[in-house]
């Protein structure tokens, strides 16, 4: 499991990141009927969207974006490049969110293009047979069953179960003394997928399960257990951009809620078991995945070299992206010294431990992973400053990330700062030596 958290060995290594470098290009429109054309032998990179903030705004299409994509395409609707959308909305299917970009972006989304914050959960089959709670919102129980969990129980039906549990809104009291309505399994794990919409109830209810051992009916004992059973997260973001000017609370917002309440109660930590969605490693890991799948889909005989991450989110995008750019960084320092050593099986056990696919997908790692900002989102150069001295300590810094995150000032560096995606797409190509013009 040590490979999914946060506190990582790789960042113990030292990478000195690119100085940020901002790019502003002329506008040259090119219509959706004026298709690009590469060679596939000769292109090498992968491209990683952000969505909220970088593509829309809530419901809202960003102008910029339906232009950028109609480049992406040939005229037949093929995509030229491999590209994943990786985003840290959890509350709905890959199926659900391919359909809104397509109409979005007016180009077909596949579902396999798609990677929400909870898709890695696919690959944590120990908890798959385990009953766990599931909290966020919209299709919770399906998202759980399509992921592979087997025995699910919700918020909803555990305050069916227990009535007399949640009494924070008096409304929603029972009236009388009820006795549970029908006996649940022992809770094993908690799984929380995104905020939910009633935060006292999840709040009181995943509160009760963590400090009775998965038997939320029982009484707590005194000392209450721990460690607590498991707790696996999806989307750490304090904050996302939605239509409104300024950013709305998110998913980490909860969590700090979550953690705080526990600790003030027990004296404890609340504990992960695993943190995944932007800025985590696994979660990058993952999408490098995707655009393998996606480059073996196009043709390509040669494998991806390069990986541009595009997005809003210093604390999350941009973050993760340098994260991830570290951590190949050490794979290929791994890789180099099992060289040196001349020893077949040392070269293939350092290129395993950081690919989340077999041999063979661990010998085509990238080289590296580069983040670019755009200021269509959380981002703005008139609001918000990046930090100007890597060096610069942690108690200087206004930090958003979880608090299980190490944080380095220096990863909230871009490679590049832009306007919008279709300046970043731009500024790929440009380096990539294929402008778009």
């Amino acid at each position: 499991m040590a490979e999914f958290l946060p506190k990582l060995n790789v960042f113990k290594l030292g990478w000195k990141l690119l100085k940020p470098k901002t790019f502003s290009f002329p506008r040259k429109c090119l219509s959706a009927a004026t298709p690009r054309h590469y060679s596939h032998s000769r292109l090498s990179f992968g491209l990683l969207f952000d969505i909220d903030g970088v593509l829309v705004r809530g419901r809202i299409p960003i102008p910029a974006a339906k232009q950028c994509f109609s480049h992406l395409v040939d005229e037949n609707g093929k995509y030229q490049v491999p590209v994943v959308f990786v985003t840290n909305a959890g509350n709905c299917m890959r199926q659900t969110k391919a359909e809104q970009l397509s109409r979005w972006l007016e180009v077909e989304v596949s579902p396999d293009q798609v990677m929400v914050s909870h898709s890695p959960l696919r690959m944590f089959t120990q908890f798959h047979r385990k009953c766990v709670l599931v909290s966020g919102q919209g299709p919770v129980t399906e998202v759980a069953h399509n992921l592979g969990f087997q025995n699910v129980v919700t918020v909803d039906m555990l305050r069916e179960a227990y009535p007399l549990l949640d009494v924070v809104d008096h409304n929603r009291r029972p009236k009388d003394v009820l006795l549970p309505t029908k006996e649940l399994p022992p809770i094993e794990a908690v799984i929380l997928f995104g905020e939910p919409i009633r935060w006292e109830t999840n709040l009181q209810l995943i509160l009760d399960v963590l400090l009775t051992n998965g038997q939320p009916g029982n009484p707590v004992k005194s000392p209450p257990p721990y460690p607590h059973i498991p707790v696996l997260a999806c989307n750490m973001d304090l904050m996302w951009m939605a239509e409104a000017k300024n950013p709305r609370f998110g998913h980490g917002m909860f969590l700090v809620c979550l953690e705080n309440i526990y600790k003030k109660i027990t004296g404890h930590e609340l504990k992960y078991e695993a943190l995944i969605g932007k800025p985590s490693v696994v979660t990058y890991n993952y999408a490098e995945l995707l655009v393998r799948q996606q480059a073996d889909s196009l043709g390509w005989s040669e494998p991806v070299e390069r990986l541009y991450a595009i997005g809003d989110n210093p604390m999350a995008d941009i973050y993760g992206a340098n994260l991830y750019n570290r951590y190949l960084q050490a794979a290929q320092q791994a890789r180099a010294q099992a060289q040196v050593k001349g020893g077949v099986a040392e070269v293939a056990e350092a290129r395993q431990g950081v690919c989340l696919g077999g041999p063979d997908d661990a010998a085509h790692l990238p080289d590296a992973c580069y983040s670019i900002l755009v200021c269509t989102g959380i981002y703005s150069r008139d609001q918000q400053d990046l930090p100007s001295d890597p060096q610069q300590t942690v108690t200087e810094c206004i930090c958003h990330g979880h608090r299980d995150f190490r944080f380095d000032p220096s990863l909230t560096q871009p490679s590049f700062v832009v306007q919008d995606v279709h300046e970043a797409v731009e500024l790929i190509f440009q380096q990539e030596g294929w402008p778009l013009e």
